[in-house]
């Protein structure tokens, strides 16, 4: 049985899933500076008959052409790419990695109004309609760049990591900050589904990326996480444009 190779390169993180028979048999996760070469090995070891990309980096590039060598069809996918459902975005930049968990949560929940929620780098909206088109949706800093800007553009903020006590109420500067961004994420993300439910009936919510562990058990709205539905995404496009990559 052939087997499909699912990519989706982030600017933090690369993912990778296996997928036989339309089930994932095996995911995998990266960082983007050691992506290419963890890809090579992953690529010798499975032999996949297909594959599809998507990506927000050039860094890419040498692994787009690695692939094409090596698979029977490489998609490299961009806005332009077909997919199973219709695309109402009004501008020609939507982020393939946005499209594919669209296309994911359709499949997964077909009949609902869906948004996906993906925490990463920044944090993106993504609503599809139950009638399959792709609305857009929002985009808003993520946690790690939250911190990073209020060093960079505050001088006398402190450069604050993850790593220390994260409480609601901060007691020096360096709590408090992380209190802003935790907290403030905790907030958008509830506030944001929340209005969403509240105008749109058959209503079911998503999170994703990869700061969707650190979140998924914070947040008081009802919310599934997935951490594959990029991935579920990109194989079903894949077949989509390759009938034969079962």
């Amino acid at each position: 049985m052939s087997v499909n190779l699912c990519i989706d390169w982030g600017n933090t993180l690369v993912k990778a899933g296996l997928f036989e028979a339309g089930k994932l048999t095996a995911s995998f996760s990266y960082p983007s500076h050691d992506a290419h070469i963890r890809l090579v090995d992953l690529v010798e070891e499975h032999q996949p008959a297909y594959a599809i990309i998507s990506t927000v980096s050039s860094k890419s590039s040498e692994l787009e052409g690695m692939l094409g060598g090596k698979v029977k069809k490489l998609v490299v996918m961009n806005d332009r790419t077909p997919i199973p459902v219709m695309n109402a975005y009004s501008s020609d930049t939507v982020g393939s990695d946005r499209l594919a968990m669209a296309v994911g949560a359709h499949s997964e929940y077909p009949g609902k109004n869906n948004l996906v929620v993906c925490l990463g780098t920044c944090i993106t909206y993504n609503f599809i309609q139950s009638n399959r088109t792709f609305r857009g949706g929002a985009i808003s800093p993520g946690l790690h760049m939250r911190l990073k800007a209020m060093h960079e553009f505050a001088d006398k903020l402190p450069e604050v990591g993850l790593d220390g006590e994260i409480l609601l109420l901060g007691y020096d500067t360096e709590t408090c900050m992380r209190s802003g961004a935790v907290y403030g994420i905790m907030s958008e993300v509830d506030g944001m589904v929340g209005e969403f439910k509240a105008k749109y009936p058959d209503f079911n919510a998503v999170l994703t990326g990869g700061d969707m562990a650190y979140f998924a058990g914070k947040l008081k709205c009802e919310i599934f996480a997935d951490p594959d539905i990029i991935l579920k995404g990109l194989n079903i496009i894949l077949k989509h444009n390759v009938p034969q990559a079962v």
